[in-house]
């Protein structure tokens, strides 16, 4: 069973600088780290190789330097990483990503065995974008069932998925599905394992990223990267904090109407 993981490489501060021209992120100079959300789904994946068996495979697109995120999952124990990186895969939105991770997906699947049973797990959103959406549109790309916001996970026999899913603050659903499917994963699934010493050795010395391009995906340039994108941002920014904020005096009774009548103001109510 091949296991994908899917990972992302995101600024490692909560004060990001964003270039007024491009409207993107400026990641020069600002340590990187992985999604801590991803994390989760590595150690999900991980936890199923080590109770039912499988291959461990980790993806990420990026730039060049997305290698030492690879580099450290690979340390905590995942078999093999792909970097997919292209200059024609910058400035993808969360449909041109989804597409590129598919097609190496595909490829991967073409080069085993194609009765190979495979389940994708991803973090259920990226801290820097929060969109959650990378997963439900790649679990389309794939044409395979998807189910998000997962708490709880257990392989029931070779192709049948049982899960725990969150379907309201309070409400959890269970459901059941058959090999292959895509699940996104909540936090507190589990507690991401920290990489030994040995692992960390034999991430450097022993295991391979291995890096695609456009080409080695036979990709078209007109669905990937800023090309194949349906979103345009207009701009983006960091809210300002407003000093605002109202004392409200007299009796429960007044205070709360008074309260009422300014959220009404507000278009809040």
């Amino acid at each position: 069973m091949k296991i994908f993981v899917c990972i992302k490489q995101v600024p490692g501060i909560s004060e990001v600088k964003i270039d007024p021209k491009t409207n993107t992120l400026v990641r020069e100079g600002i340590p990187s780290i992985i999604n801590p959300h991803d994390k989760h789904a590595i150690e999900l994946g991980l936890s199923i190789k080590e109770g039912y068996g499988g291959e461990v495979i980790a993806i990420s697109m990026g730039p060049p330097q997305t290698e030492q995120a690879l580099r450290e999952v690979l340390s905590m124990g995942v078999d093999k990483a792909y970097l997919l990186t292209d200059r024609a895969f910058a400035g993808a939105d969360t449909l041109a990503t989804s597409h590129t991770l598919a097609l190496a997906i595909k490829k991967i699947l073409r080069e085993v065995d194609k009765g190979d049973k495979y389940i994708v797990i991803c973090g259920t959103q990226a801290i820097d974008g929060d969109t959650a959406q990378v997963g439900p549109e790649l679990a389309e790309e794939l044409g395979i069932p998807q189910i998000t916001y997962v708490l709880k996970f257990q392989l029931k026999s070779e192709d049948l998925v049982v899960v725990e899913r969150v379907f309201r603050t309070e409400e959890v659903v269970v459901i059941e599905t058959k090999l292959p499917v895509l699940i996104s994963v909540l936090k507190n699934i589990n507690k991401p394992r920290t990489p030994s010493m040995g692992g960390i050795v034999k991430a450097y010395q022993e295991k391979e990223v291995h890096f695609l391009n456009s080409e080695d995906l036979s990709a078209n340039k007109a669905d990937v990267g800023l090309n194949g994108s349906m979103t345009e941002v207009w701009k983006i920014f960091i809210p300002q904090r407003k000093g605002d904020r109202l004392i409200l005096d007299g009796t429960i009774e007044e205070m709360v109407s008074e309260l009422v009548n300014n959220l009404k103001d507000d278009k809040i109510l």
